[in-house]
């Protein structure tokens, strides 16, 4: 393990310390899995609290996940499943490009109150030091509500992590990235409960087939694959094509595609223009 990652270790333990008790939202991704065994690691189980959101944008297959890896650090019943309810905020169903605002409020917003989560001293999010840069109109909400991103302040990266879980001995070290389900839907083209569970339903098919890092974008009647580019041979496979095709076509779908420029986490940014992030 080089010296400077421990370092860097070191110091999100020095400024998690700065609190005696705190809630990590968790949603099981790597970053947010390493950030809550930093925090266990640091304060103990007894004084941290992992809060995971849980609705139709959340894969279910994800929620167990991060059940396991929680129970795993001792948490028990300080791991705590929320409902949120983005949904039915028409400023998010609409999907503008501010879309993660609107979610991360409604997360925030349940977090602060003190009928529910009370006796902490601050949330923590997983933020990291590669995040900068990324549109993430998310962020504003998590300055709204005073989160703290220890993993940013501690100039961690993803590389970082991953190396510091592995040598931690964490299962998520190379856990795959991952985002909500509403990524995978165009700006400006409505979120629903129906095309989530289409998405969600299609990767997970998908996974079925040993595939790992994807995303299945959902253009109404079209379905967009991406795999890694190390992955595209695989499915140049005329049977497994065909398989891909009518199991999707089961779905709703009515055409489905392969991008060829393969995976690439947040692509549908892509069609932002500079003014569209000054929204």
């Amino acid at each position: 393990m080089r010296n400077e990652l421990l370092e860097k270790y070191e110091k999100l333990k020095d400024i998690i310390s700065g609190f005696n008790s705190v809630i990590v939202a968790y949603s099981g991704g790597l970053d947010s899995a390493f950030l809550l065994y930093a925090a266990v690691d640091t304060l103990g189980a007894k004084n941290v609290s992992a809060i995971t959101a849980d609705s139709p944008s959340y894969p279910a297959s994800e929620l167990q996940k991060a059940k396991d890896f929680a129970a795993s650090l001792g948490l028990g019943k300080r791991h705590k499943i929320i409902r949120t309810e983005e949904l039915d905020d028409p400023n998010y169903a609409k999907n503008p490009v501010d879309r993660c605002f609107f979610c991360k409020q409604e997360l925030y917003g349940k977090l602060s109150d003190p009928s529910l989560f009370d006796g902490h001293d601050v949330v923590f999010d997983g933020f990291n030091a590669d995040d900068v840069g990324d549109f993430r109109p998310g962020r504003k909400a998590a300055e709204n509500y005073n989160v703290r991103s220890p993993l940013f302040e501690a100039g961690l990266g993803k590389a970082d992590l991953r190396e510091l879980a592995s040598h931690f001995g964490l299962k998520v070290w190379d856990k795959p990235q991952m985002a909500c389900l509403a990524s995978r839907i165009p700006y400006g083209s409505p979120v629903t409960k129906e095309k989530l569970e289409q998405v969600e339903k299609a990767e997970d098919y998908l996974h079925s087939l040993g595939f790992r890092q994807l995303r299945v974008r959902h253009h109404d009647k079209l379905a967009r694959i991406e795999l890694p580019l190390s992955d595209i041979k695989k499915i140049y496979n005329q049977e497994l094509q065909h398989k891909i095709a009518d199991e999707f076509r089961k779905m709703g779908f009515v055409w489905v595609t392969l991008d060829l420029a393969g995976f690439r986490s947040g692509s549908m940014n892509e069609a932002i223009t500079r003014s569209d992030e000054d929204v």
